[in-house]
């Protein structure tokens, strides 16, 4: 007797088709992105060459405060870091705990009635369920489910072990208990990856108040996607990375006693800016610059009683040329400034005037005004535009108008302005100028000046630039070094203020630098640069002007602690309303170039790379024993958006493209937009702390309807 259903189905005769067995041998994404094998063992997995565990947060602490995850989040080592959060419906939980407070009632009235002490943990629970209870029924919380699981990744078992430990330990001194996944390593690990899985379900329960504190985010940070590198971060070890035309003006301001490398950082941020084809114009008091704009072949303006450099205070712009030239050629990169240029160029000369001869009442003022414009006059210059192309006249001509006039006034101006026309003084003041800034990098030197002449060098200097950049349109950084010699007087301390305020109209950027830190602070045209200044930087400082910065600043006393304390190089860096401590860091070249150490020029004087030292403080240490190096710019770490290639500056003063693959930035500064990219600083105010509930031994049944897992 044979049963069908015992019959075996014959074997199918189907063949394959020729796509299918195609298909079969073609490698796939999949196929390439795969590792080798995954080992999984009870405490690890092991995937490829790497050795990988997980880790779920078990137990927090009672009492938390904001930013309590920080130091897991700058834990110096790469953490694959997963945060679920679980809405959880207001009605079962308000159940929940009203059957939960009726529990633990009934529990210590039992207590007393046996004559027994309540359990503490009980009453704590109590009072936590009450509170919850109330913030519940308010709407003033919502309550939530948080699972917190950390994966860490090392090249063998030993340092994966070694990470395990620090990272336990880490989280131990928060009160955070973190335990491996032990048996469930390849469910811990799958939750960690970015699938929005939650395949541990290790939970926590929280309100609204207490999760908002497990926001990891909260590291200061100073990093966009372009500008130049100023140095290290010092809370988290990142790159202060940063493009001050981004902000609402350029400007910056940086504020160091002697020594504590605020010349460093300049002459570091200028050497950098020339790679973003920016042009760099010094006034430099102690010819710290000179070597470095030899090494990039600069512009060296020696401006003394024997330099051939001369400049005429009295210079006008030449405007019409330069609209005329602009209507023929069609460029835009003029600046359309007011046609009478004469009005402001004898406002800055009244000023000039005051520098030089000392204060006026209001009798020679109004002498000094008619001397100028006769003087213009003379020369067949008025108010209008056409007639400001003229040879301007000179300091002698100003000169011979006091001589003129018959006010007894007039004479006494004559006699204090003599000593610069016929005096000890002639020749510096009183030339046609002969100085034309035709390179990137310019630097206008006055060490050679007496201490009561550089006020009067620097303002006419200021003057003459201050020209140049309204006359053209173009990226440019003016550092004004030892700018207390400025704050001394009122007049050149307002003409300064004036630049700050004006510049950004113009695309320049003031750097103002000075060490007389108080009198800086205590002028009232100081404080004012200082606000209009996007940028501030506060190195290291001393304890009689710590103070004066705390207020200006408002640092908190960590912070002044920090800026008194501070290594060389070290401080504070400012960009708007976000700061960070940082580390000024350079290139071993860079170094060469822009240090002003006297061991260090000596020594590099002995192994004739330096002819001549020049002179300076104490800058920023280097690292010893490295071998020596051509100093190219090309060399300059810097970090570089895309964009054309920047010219290079040949032996002879020409430029020409050379440094291939480095780009400029906009020409058209934007303010910053991408807040994911710097962050909110970290503030030394300490919060109140916020109270973890721990009203559940065991987490009520989550609601799939109203349950939204994902990772935070």
């Amino acid at each position: 007797m044979t049963l069908p259903f015992l019959k075996k189905p014959p074997p199918s005769t189907t063949e394959p088709t020729p796509s299918a067995q195609f298909a079969a041998g073609i490698t796939t994404i999949q196929d390439i992105l795969a590792p080798d094998a995954i080992e999984v063992d009870f405490s690890n997995l092991k995937i490829g060459s790497k050795v990988i565990r997980t880790l779920f947060v078990a137990g927090y602490p009672r009492f938390v405060t904001a930013n309590w995850l920080s130091p897991l989040i700058n834990f110096d080592h790469s953490l694959d870091v997963s945060m679920f959060i679980y809405p959880i419906e207001g009605k079962g939980v308000l159940d929940d705990l009203r059957r939960k407070i009726t529990e633990m009632e009934a529990e210590i009235n039992s207590d007393i009635q046996r004559g027994r002490i309540p359990n503490i943990e009980t009453q704590i629970k109590l009072e936590d369920a009450k509170a919850l209870q109330e913030q519940l029924a308010k709407g003033a919380e919502r309550f939530y489910q948080f699972g917190l699981y950390i994966t860490l990744t090392a090249d063998n078992l030993e340092e994966l072990d070694h990470l395990t430990k620090q990272i336990q330990s880490t989280l131990g001194a928060l009160l955070i208990i973190a335990k491996p996944a032990t048996l469930q390593m390849e469910p811990g690990f799958k939750t960690t990856q970015p699938l929005g899985q939650d395949y541990l379900n290790v939970t926590r329960n929280m309100d609204t108040t207490s999760l908002a504190t497990t926001f990891p985010f909260t590291s200061s940070e100073l990093t966009a996607n372009e500008g130049i590198m100023y140095g290290i971060n010092e809370h988290n070890d990142s790159l202060v990375i940063f493009d001050r035309f981004t902000m609402e003006n350029a400007n910056t301001v940086i504020l160091s006693k002697s020594g504590g490398g605020k010349s460093f950082l300049v002459k570091l941020e200028s050497l950098r800016s020339l790679m973003f084809d920016a042009e760099v114009i010094v006034i430099d008091p102690e010819d710290e610059y000179r070597r470095m704009c030899d090494a990039v072949a600069g512009q060296y303006i020696e401006f003394s009683f024997n330099a051939a450099a001369k400049i005429n205070p009295f210079d006008l712009p030449r405007l019409a040329e330069s609209r005329q030239s602009t209507e023929e050629t069609g460029s835009k990169q003029s600046v359309f400034t007011p046609d009478n240029e004469l009005s402001q160029k004898l406002l800055s000369l009244h000023s000039l005037m005051k520098i030089m001869l000392g204060d006026m009442d209001a009798t020679q003022e109004a002498i000094l005004d008619r001397a100028l414009v006769a003087c213009y006059k003379a020369k067949g210059i008025t108010p209008d535009p056409a007639t400001q192309n003229n040879e301007p006249p000179l300091l002698e001509d100003l000169y011979k108008a006091f001589i003129g006039m018959e006010e007894p006034q007039a004479a006494n101006l004559a006699a204090r302005l003599e000593k610069f026309v016929k005096g000890s003084f002639r020749g510096l003041f009183d030339q046609r100028t002969n100085v034309d800034i035709k390179n990137e990098f310019v630097v206008f030197g006055i060490k050679n000046l007496e201490d009561a002449l550089r006020p009067i060098a620097m303002f006419m200097i200021l003057d003459f630039i201050w020209t140049r950049v309204k006359s053209s349109l173009k990226r440019r950084l003016l550092v004004v070094d030892e700018a207390w010699y400025l704050m001394k007087n009122r007049d050149s301390a307002a003409f300064l203020y004036s630049i700050a305020k004006r510049a950004r109209k113009y695309y320049l950027g003031l750097t103002t630098i000075t060490q007389d830190v108080e009198d800086f602070l205590n002028s009232d045209y100081g404080k004012a640069i200082i606000t209009n200044s996007s940028l501030q930087v506060l190195m290291k400082q001393s304890a009689a002007a710590v103070d004066k910065l705390g207020e200006v600043f408002y640092l908190s006393e960590g912070e002044k602690q920090l800026l008194l304390s501070a290594e060389v190089g070290e401080g504070l860096f400012f960009a708007g309303q976000n700061h960070v401590a940082i580390k000024v860091l350079a290139s071993e070249d860079e170094h060469k170039l822009i240090t002003s150490k006297p061991q260090e020029l000596l020594e590099m004087k002995a192994q004739n790379t330096l002819k001549t030292p020049s002179a300076g403080g104490s800058d920023i240490p280097r690292e010893p024993d490295k071998p020596e190096a051509a100093i190219r710019l090309s060399e300059i770490p810097t970090v570089r958006p895309s964009g054309p290639p920047v010219r290079d500056v040949s032996p002879n003063g020409t430029l020409r493209p050379s440094i291939p693959s480095v780009p400029k930035p906009s020409s058209t500064p934007s303010p910053i937009s991408q807040p994911s990219t710097i962050q909110p600083p970290t503030s030394n105010f300490s919060p109140p702390k916020v109270e973890f509930t721990s009203i559940f031994e065991n987490p009520p049944k989550k609601n799939d309807s109203t349950s939204a897992p994902g990772p935070a």
